[in-house]
């Protein structure tokens, strides 16, 4: 059964609907994915069938589809589970399909559900349900309750009194109400909305640097309590340094389960009160707890998630230097700096080490011009840890006396680099350089290409996060992955130069598919075509659909292989050199010629066209921006050079929900808070800055004891633009004012 067939037309309706989309571009787009499409390629050129839908609503329908997938399946299971039991009726069954929340299905299912012995099942067994639906009901019956319960008074059931019997009714009765579904939502609804989270420290407990200090006596109202203040809770439970509770007024919960419970008044009245009091302490105010905690954690793991999305995917598409001869400097004191030169390809060359922080300025000189002039170095990429800046003072004064104009340096993030060096993936590509050397490689590759380099390091080493390792692993891992196929496939892949690290990205390509395309290309040299992609083992016509729009061959037979216009659409582009009277090759020479394209007489639809004649107009561009190098001041070196007032050039290097941190080249980033990001109101720190981005700040203070640095963006921009004043609603006078006004009129002189 298609996953189309699977969902009911209802399904259907309320995701079109939450998502707002046409339920012709849901449909379309559900069996694409059922044909096995990816969904950068249905988002590229598929936009005819889906109605021109981008990536993320593609990705929210996919995620919507689980999450229903997941829904049915479970209905599924509770139905039969419910209908084996024998108490399936049809209200019940109708409630059940109908639902649309996989919180609200397990309270429906709650009552029927399989559970261990509780209070209310060892009063079912000595009999006294029939006295709690007494209870439960309301209506007055033969007998008064006392007299009623006295009847289920029984030595051998173990019930030896009246008060005995009316207790067991009550925690049945108890039970009943923690397991209401419509209580359950209207409670759990009650605590988000008017809950408060409140932490404290654990007695005796250790903080030695006070990371949690904050939290030691804390309150806030759980419906807005923001995700890094939430995981920051959560981590100081976590190290046993804090406990967190979300407290309610109980009389708010307690007063709306008795206006719900008790509907007529009678001498079960009082049984009922205590029962609904006895459910809340006992049952569900733990319960519905437990429930928001999960809630309030499934929102702070979505928005850390979304920090590190937004994140990954600027520091992924940061500006590449390109094809260029790059050296690569792992800085050390001790153990030198380590160097690794790489061709403009990326290809490995030589490798050495030079000790200038050991005074030998002289032999670290004559090697570093050695190396430039054998291999026509034109940039150098120098990692930012340890005597980076000594690093970059060294390279920076030795290029200004060799006068060697055309070659310039640049401080590279080496997060990660250490990871990469000693993963599989780095041992295969140099099983015989050392790690150093490996790093040093890994860090002048991130210069010519960072998208290319990084997608060999799980994401979570990039340091990029929040709370990163507090979120739910499998989510984050999963949603990185959907970050970094995204930006792959925008940015294109060379076929001819990629390693099998980034062809595995590529849209229907997978793991050993890339490690396939690589081995071909080792053994028959580089690739002439994009059809040629067919003769490797495990391309079939799938893979190759899926993927051939995003690789790129340049210099190959058809100039069409290095575009990203797919080969499906290779006869368009032939029908619009006809209609011209050129070649396909004097359109990439010469896009002007598009301008006499007659739509219309076309065989392509209105979104692809245009995606095809943009194309042609820029084929082959990179989509990231043109790079440029951050200035750090030559004065500023650690953090005791910082003083209040001074005006810095830095790298954003993370973006995080209460700010963003910049490095300003003395091996501690600084923190502009995001009351300082702009001189205009700020909600999301992402509206203004993003991972590598240059930016300039002013120091607020620096404390080189903790390593905290202040900085401001909004101290260099001036005063905020005035605001256009809004006419204020006139107000009717009030009641009291206009006894006021007449009392004065007419007071007696």
């Amino acid at each position: 059964m298609s996953e189309l067939k699977s969902l009911s037309p209802e399904v259907l309706i309320h995701v079109a609907q939450v998502l707002n989309v046409s339920l012709k571009s849901l449909t379309a787009t559900i069996e694409l994915l059922d044909e096995g499409g990816t969904v950068p390629f249905i988002a590229r050129y598929r936009k005819e069938a889906t109605g021109n839908l981008d990536e993320v609503q593609i990705r929210a329908i996919e995620e919507k589809l689980a999450y229903f997938r997941e829904l049915e399946d479970r209905r599924k299971t509770i139905l039969a589970s419910i209908e084996e039991q024998g108490k399936l009726t049809p209200e019940l069954k109708a409630r059940i399909e109908a639902t649309l929340e996989k919180s609200e299905l397990e309270d429906l299912y709650l009552p029927y559900k399989p559970k261990r012995r509780t209070k209310a099942t060892i009063a079912r067994e000595k009999g006294l349900e029939p006295l709690a639906l007494y209870l439960w009901e309301q209506q007055i019956g033969e007998l008064p309750l006392n007299e009623l319960a006295a009847t289920f008074v029984s030595a051998e059931k173990g019930v030896n009194s009246v008060d005995e019997a009316l207790e067991g009714a009550r925690h049945i009765v108890a039970e009943m109400i923690s397991e209401n579904a419509d209580f359950r939502k209207s409670l759990r609804q009650m605590m988000l909305d008017e809950g408060v989270v409140t932490s404290r420290k654990v007695t005796d407990a250790v903080d030695e640097q006070e990371k949690f200090k904050m939290y030691y006596d804390y309150r806030e109202p759980a419906g807005k309590i923001p995700s890094h203040r939430m995981l920051a809770i959560r981590r100081g439970e976590n190290e046993n340094v804090l406990y967190f509770l979300i407290e309610m007024e109980p009389l708010r919960a307690i007063g709306y389960l008795k206006s719900h419970v008790l509907r007529e008044p009678g001498d079960w009245a009082p049984q009922l009160e205590m029962a609904v009091e006895d459910s809340w302490q006992r049952l569900l105010n733990s319960s519905i707890q437990t429930e928001i905690r999960q809630e309030l954690k499934k929102r702070a793991d979505a928005d850390a998630i979304k920090v590190f999305r937004e994140n990954l995917e600027n520091l992924l598409l940061a500006p590449p230097a390109g094809q260029l001869g790059v050296m690569g400097i792992d800085p050390g004191i001790r153990t030198g700096c380590k160097i690794a030169v790489l061709d403009e390809t990326g290809k490995f060359l030589e490798h050495n080490v030079i000790y200038p922080q050991k005074g030998d300025t002289a032999g670290a000189a004559r090697t570093l011009k050695t190396l430039i002039e054998k291999h026509n170095v034109k940039a150098i990429a120098i990692g930012n840890g340890t005597a980076s800046r000594e690093t970059e003072s060294f390279v920076r004064d030795f290029l200004k006396q060799e006068k060697l104009d055309s070659v310039f340096s640049v401080v590279v993030n080496e997060s990660g680099a250490s990871i990469y060096s000693a993963s599989d993936i780095a041992r295969a590509e140099f099983p015989d350089l050392d790690l150093t050397v490996r790093g040093a490689i890994s860090i002048a590759r991130r210069l010519q290409d960072p998208l290319a380099e990084l997608v060999k390091i799980d994401p979570k080493s990039i340091g990029v996060g929040q709370y990163q390792h507090d979120v739910d692993q499998k989510q984050l891992q999963g949603s990185l992955e959907t970050v970094i196929e995204s930006c792959v496939n925008r940015v294109g892949v060379e076929l001819n130069t990629a390693s099998w690290a980034l062809l595995r990205y590529v849209a229907g390509i997978n793991e050993r598919t890339a490690q396939k395309i690589v081995e071909f290309r080792n053994q028959n040299g580089r690739f002439r075509s994009r059809v040629q992609l067919t003769a490797v083992p495990g391309i079939g016509p799938k893979t190759f659909e899926q993927a051939a729009g995003f690789l790129r061959i340049r210099g190959g037979e058809n100039p069409l292989d290095m575009t990203a216009v797919h080969p499906e659409s290779y006869k368009v582009v032939e029908q619009i050199a006809a209609m011209l009277s050129v070649s396909v090759e004097q359109i990439i020479r010469d896009p002007k010629l598009l301008e006499n394209v007659k739509r219309d007489e076309l065989s392509a639809g209105v979104y692809t066209l245009n995606d095809i004649l943009e194309e042609l107009r820029k084929p082959g561009r990179d989509p990231r921006d043109k790079f440029v190098a951050p200035s750090f001041k030559d004065e500023v070196r650690e953090i005791t050079d910082l003083q209040p007032g001074m005006t810095l050039e830095g790298v954003v290097t993370n973006v995080t929900k209460f700010g963003a941190f910049v490095d300003i080249g003395v091996h501690q980033d600084g923190l502009v808070h995001i009351s300082e990001l702009s001189n205009r109101y700020v909600q999301d720190p992402g509206e203004v800055v993003k991972v590598g981005q240059i930016v300039k700040v002013q120091v607020l203070n620096a404390d080189a004891k903790t390593k905290r640095i202040g900085l401001s963006m909004k101290a260099l921009m001036g005063p905020a633009p005035a605001q256009p004043r809004r006419p204020q609603p006139r107000q009717e006078p009030s009641i009291e004012d206009k006894l006021a006004s007449l009392s004065s009129k007419w007071k007696v002189r």
